[in-house]
């Protein structure tokens, strides 16, 4: 096990955090705030905490898929202790526990949220809060990628341990120009939302925490109604911006090089709209009775299936009144999430894909037991290690979800408002139904329950495993065992 370079990448995440940090300390500063001293506090903690872990770049920048999990996960993990800091040292968010909560929840994109009034929080804070959903969305070891020449070839191990799906495809050959063109299309699209955001009224600063919450899919609020005082065309271009984001960034990619047949017939993507409209289409029957006007339960429809599906989390109306089949609609959809390679949650479409695909082949494998059917998408066939993969994370996600919904159900809360609470938080979608629902907040758990939800955060976040592997004593009797070897070497020299 390489620890020299997973310390020396902590120490640049580190001093990564404290440089984003600039931004919302900008925006105090504009706006005199006093919140803002609580990120000049934090930006000096990060920097000389990040240079003392990477300060001496190890002789040994190799490493493999090990290293690259621990390393996503541990960054994750220190993300998340000191982008909360601001939050406590403000005194805005007084509570660690609930601090931390709110900032995991940005950093993984999941928009659930501890706070019962969001407007009240000063604009540094509220920049912060919606940057890190923007931050996370693409993932910050990408970024890394994307900016700084790491470990060469090895580096596609936290390609592969942060982004999202079954398996990551590189778009060219080298994983640094890969990162890049994400990023490219990423902050593209971005300032374009936030442009036309701006054509709706919206201050700057508004469309671009909107716009950030957008992209990463994250679901923080600028206001404590979410969007429904907003526009229709505010609320409009959110939904398309919305499932935009849902898709795999890999066919923008297409897009770029006029590829369009090819991008058109990527089958994950072509399902993916499929179930939007599907989703709309029902929700829409089963509500405009209720509502009346076509365009506004078109846009409420259509609103709600895009954020829920892209694991977003805005809401434009109290979906938790709707009759029992719009709300069962979105609690399916909670669970497929978005395309892999986006930067939605969920266990994503792809997954689903292949799980039906082999449903549908053991069931060929009974009536023809002579014959052999290989599983395809995109016309070329799935290996058996991605099918093995996906049987395995279907397995452990609901091992997990089993777990974290006993454990939070201690608490006595009613089966409805703890079944939505873990699978809007290992899902990364936000609000779920009941006493966490579009107009709540999940305040009212107890720190142990917020703190199995944070798990769940990060899990679904990481896609299970790589944080999972923090947990494996073996990793840690590894690095007892090597430092006491260390330290015998150095008497025996001595000697």
């Amino acid at each position: 096990m390489n620890y020299s370079i997973i310390r020396y990448i902590l120490g640049i995440v580190l001093k990564l955090e404290g440089i984003l940090m600039c931004l919302p300390l900008i925006v105090g500063i504009i706006y005199s705030e006093k919140s803002a001293y609580s990120y000049v506090i934090t930006i000096a903690m990060c920097l000389i905490i990040g240079t003392i872990l990477s300060h001496k770049k190890p002789k040994d920048t190799e490493f493999y898929a090990t290293e690259g999990y621990i390393t996503v996960s541990l960054s994750w993990v220190i993300l998340s202790i000191f982008g909360c800091l601001p939050f406590v040292i403000s005194g805005e968010i007084p509570s660690m526990v609930d601090a931390l909560f709110e900032t995991i929840s940005g950093f993984t994109t999941t928009g659930a949220s501890i706070l019962s009034d969001v407007e009240s929080l000063s604009y540094c804070n509220n920049m912060w809060r919606c940057f890190t959903h923007w931050i996370g969305g693409m993932g910050v070891l990408v970024f890394l990628l994307a900016v700084i020449p790491l470990t060469g070839g090895s580096n596609i191990n936290l390609m592969k341990a942060e982004s999202p799906g079954p398996s990551v495809g590189k778009l060219v050959p080298k994983i640094r120009y890969t990162a890049r063109i994400l990023y490219i299309i990423y902050f593209g699209m971005t300032v374009l939302q936030t442009i036309l955001l701006l054509f709706g009224g919206m201050t700057f600063l508004d469309a671009l925490n909107t716009a950030m919450g957008t992209a990463g899919t994250g679901g923080f609020g600028i206001r404590n109604d979410s969007f429904t005082s907003f526009s229709p065309y505010i609320q409009w271009v959110v939904t398309i911006f919305m499932i935009l984001f849902g898709v795999n960034f890999n066919a923008y990619y297409l897009i770029v090089l006029r590829q369009f047949k090819k991008a058109v017939k990527v089958e994950e993507v072509r399902c993916y709209f499929g179930i939007i409209l599907a989703a709309t289409a029902i929700i829409f029957v089963n509500i405009y009775r209720s509502v009346g006007a076509v365009e506004l339960t078109l846009r409420q429809s259509m609103f709600q299936v895009a954020s829920i599906i892209t694991t977003t989390g805005f809401s434009s109306v109290d979906f938790d009144m709707w009759p029992s089949l719009s709300k069962s609609v979105l609690v399916v959809l909670m669970f497929v999430g978005a395309c892999a390679g986006s930067t939605g949650g969920g266990i994503k479409v792809s997954r689903f894909i292949i799980v039906i695909k082999t449903i549908f082949r053991e069931i060929q494998s009974y009536i023809h037991p002579k014959s052999v059917k290989v599983i395809k998408t995109e016309g070329k066939p799935v290996d058996s290690e991605t099918c093995r993969s996906v049987s395995i994370y279907f397995i452990t996600f609901m091992m997990i979800f089993t777990a974290s919904l006993l454990l939070i159900s201690i608490e006595g809360k009613d089966i409805v408002t703890n079944f939505t609470a873990v699978a809007a938080t290992i899902n990364n979608i936000g609000p779920g139904l009941s006493a966490v629902g579009p107009t709540q907040n999940f305040g009212s758990y107890s720190d142990f329950s917020k703190y199995v939800l944070m798990f769940d955060m990060l899990a679904g976040r990481l896609e299970i495993f790589p944080l999972i592997i923090l947990f494996t004593p073996s990793i840690w009797k590894d690095l007892v065992t090597k430092k006491v070897s260390e330290r015998k070497m150095r008497r025996i020299r001595r000697g």
